[in-house]
């Protein structure tokens, strides 16, 4: 859940940008416009795989008691922890149900920082933790971020030299379901510097990934049972398991199709795996982010499940509350 900056990798990307805006904007809490569709899956709004929705919905954060998707009650989950939440470059907040393509704004954030929002990861208690990072990477933070309402305090976390800039995700221990940790991936500069957690108020090291993972950076997203996933931006891009206590790579898989992005963050929920991507927006200024879904239980990669949505993600984040499977 994080924007890449191309000058990180040169055997990866190529080019400088800063796709993020600095700072917190104005206060508007306005619902946004519907969002596009040009591909195979149905515009927002349209009949896809799973239900009908449409591509902005009421600002209210909750799924309904009885509601798909909703959080079974025994698993000491609110219900708000089950859904996905993205990060706009304009400090925007919004709910996503993947399952109906919809996108819910709550708000702007109110962290008190000149820094940009580059990551995002949401714990068990629908709280997101965002990462602001200064445009040389000198410098990079955490805040805890409400998912009800975009209000915004600081983590007391301290990024020391080459964590400054993170991929981010939560994963549960298995041993203890409510139990999760905070996984980072060090993105400052080139190479990557592989894996750590958060532990208290600073990073603990874990290890540097393996195989051609190795000198890379990632993204980060975990399950409710127990797994790290890192989406990294080789050519073509992949999708890759983590061992948690060493930074090996366990399984890694090509995504042909999507597109190697400037701004980009993922997710999982329900069983499948969610790619926000956008083009450098030099090169593309009226893009905005895409939406491509990957399905493990047969293969298949959907390119066009949501086009062109209307505004750039830079970060993304879902709980380990989220659902293993498609809510029936």
């Amino acid at each position: 859940m994080r924007i890449a900056r191309w000058c990180f990798w040169i055997a990866l990307a190529a080019g400088g940008c800063n796709a993020s805006n600095s700072g917190t904007s104005a206060a508007d809490t306005s619902q946004s416009s519907g969002a596009g569709d040009s591909g195979g899956g149905g515009g927002a709004g349209g009949q896809d795989d799973f239900g009908t929705g449409s591509g902005h919905g009421e600002n209210s954060g909750d799924i309904g008691s009885g509601d798909e998707g909703s959080v079974p009650a025994d698993n000491g989950c609110i219900d708000r922890a089950s859904l996905v939440y993205v990060l706009s470059q304009d400090n925007e907040l919004y709910s996503f149900r993947p399952d109906r393509k919809e996108f819910t704004k709550i708000g702007v954030l109110g962290c008190r920082t000149g820094m940009e929002p580059n990551s995002m990861a949401v714990d068990r208690n629908a709280v997101a933790w965002v990462n602001y990072v200064e445009p040389d990477d000198s410098e990079g933070t955490l805040f805890k971020v409400s998912t009800e309402d975009a209000s915004c305090e600081p983590s007391g976390a301290t990024l020391a030299e080459g964590w400054a800039r993170l991929g981010m995700g939560f994963s549960s221990d298995l041993s203890r379901p409510d139990a999760e940790e905070l996984f980072v991936a060090g993105a400052t500069g080139t190479p990557g510097i592989g894996l750590g957690r958060i532990e208290g108020a600073s990073v603990t090291p874990v290890g540097e990934f393996s195989g051609s993972m190795r000198d890379t950076s990632a993204e980060l997203t975990g399950t409710g049972d127990g797994r790290l996933f890192g989406f990294f931006t080789t050519t073509p891009v992949q999708l890759a398991e983590i061992d948690k206590d060493t930074g090996e790579i366990i399984e890694a898989t090509d995504l042909p199709g999507i597109e190697r992005p400037s701004s980009w963050a993922f997710s999982f929920w329900g069983g499948d795996f969610y790619f926000y991507t956008a083009p450098d927006p030099f090169g593309s200024p009226s893009r905005t982010t895409n939406v491509s879904r990957y399905r493990p239980s047969d293969g298949s990669i959907d390119v066009d499940y949501m086009t062109d949505i209307g505004f750039r993600i830079v970060g993304a984040g879902v709980s380990t509350c989220a659902p293993l499977e498609l809510p029936r």
